[in-house]
């Protein structure tokens, strides 16, 4: 499989030791090997860049206490959100150099690894959340791919649902054409340039914490998330017309370094992957209800929901799929999520 450079990437050392030693108090036991001696608990660090109240967040923290309680105490997981121990490009690299033990990542970072991760992030491929999860989480459709990271020491252990994605602006936004021009901030990912190049409009790379003031500013005219992040960074004020162009449901990875996973007993190994398949179900339920009350909360902020032409831009985006699918893996993965739906 081809790869890109950025899997050479690593922390300084002198980074990471820092982080380490800050860190050093959220674990009774040292590293990933054995844990729990002497009825000790092991606490494994979760990196996570949303807030407590998101589903992920939820869902990590219910697998915590699950998971300690069906290990007799004697491994938890320690939840860091809001960003705390940095971006996720900067947590991919810490799970990899082993600073900390898990996190939560978009899965288009995945394609800087593997340009391969682009099947599984193409717009319009999934009919439904439900479907996304069912192959997403099947190893016999995407247990190759996940193995090809192996050799960057980054194991994925499970995917989660990520929201679908719309577009907002301060304007509604029905058809392609009603994007010519406009800049919408992406992530960093070329397959998701690309796609809003076809949607009509000018993707624009851009950390999510400079999304407010970018727009406000005119630097850009909007952005494309899910009604979670769109209300709770209050982008409604500054982009008041969300228009359903659903045109993305983007999956986010637990991830972990072999080494943590490896350093698990088997039957731990069974524990956590069998509380890992609970938590994916938990955490789409909880998605669904976060949306509603997200988007209650975005229209008494002032927000307009608007009905997009979705075939027309589903249409517009086909193209997409003939480009990045050019590789045998790419190709099975493409047929298998075809063939699951309905």
């Amino acid at each position: 499989m081809r790869r890109t450079p950025l899997h050479k990437r690593i922390l300084a050392a002198s980074t990471a030791a820092l982080l380490a030693l800050s860190l050093a108090g959220c674990s009774t036991s040292g590293g990933g090997n054995g844990g729990g001696a002497g009825g000790e608990t092991h606490t494994f660090r979760v990196a996570f860049n949303q807030n407590e109240s998101h589903p992920q967040a939820q869902a990590i923290l219910e697998l915590s206490d699950k998971r300690e309680e069906a290990t007799d105490g004697r491994y938890a997981l320690e939840l860091f959100p809001d960003g705390t121990l940095g971006a996720q490009e900067a947590t991919i690299e810490q799970v990899q150099s082993g600073t900390i033990d898990f996190a939560l990542v978009a899965g288009s970072l995945l394609e800087g690894f593997n340009p391969d991760f682009s099947v599984v992030n193409l717009p319009y491929v999934y009919e439904s959340p439900e479907h996304q999860m069912e192959v997403l989480n099947d190893r016999e459709v995407t247990g190759e791919l996940y193995d090809s990271l192996l050799e960057d020491n980054i194991k994925v252990l499970t995917a989660y649902h990520g929201g679908v994605r719309n577009v907002y602006t301060d304007e509604p936004i029905e058809t392609p054409d009603d994007l010519q021009g406009k800049k919408i901030r992406m992530i960093g990912s070329e397959t998701n340039v690309r796609m809003m190049e076809l949607m009509g409009g000018v993707g624009t790379p851009m950390a999510q914490d400079e999304v407010y003031t970018a727009i406000q500013s005119g630097v850009i005219d909007g952005g494309e998330n899910n009604e979670l992040i769109y209300s709770s960074l209050s982008h409604d004020e500054i982009a008041p017309y969300y228009s359903s162009t659903q045109h993305l449901m983007m999956p986010d990875y637990l991830i972990a370094s072999p080494t943590v996973w490896d350093g698990l007993d088997e039957e731990t190994r069974g524990i956590f992957e069998e509380l890992l398949a609970e938590s994916v179900d938990s955490e789409l339920a909880a998605f669904d209800e976060a949306v509603q009350t997200a988007k209650a909360d975005a229209e008494a902020a002032g927000a307009t929901f608007v009905e997009s032409d979705v075939d027309a831009f589903r249409e517009a985006v086909l193209p997409l799929h003939e480009e990045l699918v050019t590789t045998p893996v790419t190709q099975e993965i493409y047929d298998a999520i075809d063939a699951a739906r309905g």
